[in-house]
C-alpha cells in the first residue's frame, strides 16, 4: 500500500512539473510572437534613413530660397534708400 501511494504522489509531482514547464513554454512562444508584432509595428512608424535625407533636403533647399529672397529684399531696401 506504500508504494501504491508513493508511485501516486511521485506521479502527482511530475504531473505538475511537466504542467508548469508547457505552460512556460506557451508563455516563452506568445511573448516571442508579441515581441516580433512589435518590431514589425515599430518598423512602420519610424521613417527610414533615406526617407529622413530627403524630408531634410526639401527643408534645407527651401531655407536656401528663403536666405536669397531675404538677401534680395535687402539688397533692394538699402538701394531704395541711397
Amino acid at each position: 500500500m506504500d508504494m501504491i501511494l508513493w508511485n501516486g504522489g511521485l506521479s502527482l509531482v511530475v504531473a505538475l512539473i511537466l504542467l508548469w514547464v508547457k505552460t512556460s513554454q506557451d508563455e516563452v512562444k506568445r511573448v516571442s510572437i508579441l515581441l516580433s508584432k512589435t518590431r514589425e509595428e515599430g518598423a512602420e512608424k519610424y521613417v527610414t534613413r533615406s526617407e529622413l535625407h530627403t524630408d531634410i533636403n526639401r527643408v534645407i533647399d527651401r531655407l536656401d530660397r528663403l536666405d536669397t529672397k531675404l538677401d534680395t529684399f535687402i539688397r533692394e531696401q538699402k538701394s531704395a534708400l541711397n
